[in-house]
């Protein structure tokens, strides 16, 4: 069945490297591109404003050029980039996990199809990860003498 493939980690790890390296080869050809990405793994620095982010589909595309494109940082696990939103063009640094990324879109044609993009499960366990994260914060600063740490 084809959600034995999809929901297999090892797909989706093949197909992240894959999206590094076409991603990789655009940027060395100078290539401008769009790419639709599951917002559930997207991340705002700083966060998107509600009137911006509740604008946002399920599945959002991102067009790469111009600055945004000049502002690419792109690592085997993430591409991350600077943007304007909304009428007042409010800026945010995003990073995107390469799993989270659907479509590579040139000209309106895609390019490259990423069918583990939309296996919620793996946008799950970074919620998890971030609450995980946050809980064990939580437990560290309310020990009095930890707090000081922080400071």
């Amino acid at each position: 069945m084809i959600f034995n493939i999809v929901e297999d980690i090892n797909y989706r790890d093949m197909l992240e490297s894959q999206i590094f390296e076409v991603i990789e080869y655009l940027i060395n050809k100078d290539e401008e591109f769009s790419i639709t990405a599951n917002i559930n793994g997207v991340t705002f620095e700083p966060e998107m404003p509600e009137s911006i982010s509740k604008n946002f589909s399920h599945f959002t595309l991102f067009t790469l050029s111009n600055y945004t494109y000049e502002s690419i940082i792109l690592t085997e696990k993430t591409i991350t980039f600077e943007a304007g939103f909304g009428s007042e063009n409010f800026g945010s640094h995003v990073t995107i996990p390469l799993y989270a990324i659907f479509q590579i879109v040139i000209d309106e044609s895609i390019l490259f199809l990423n069918p583990t993009a939309t296996v919620e499960k793996y946008f799950q366990e970074k919620e998890l990860e971030e609450n995980h994260t946050q809980r064990s914060m939580n437990a560290f600063t309310m020990n009095k003498k930890n707090k000081d740490l922080l400071s």
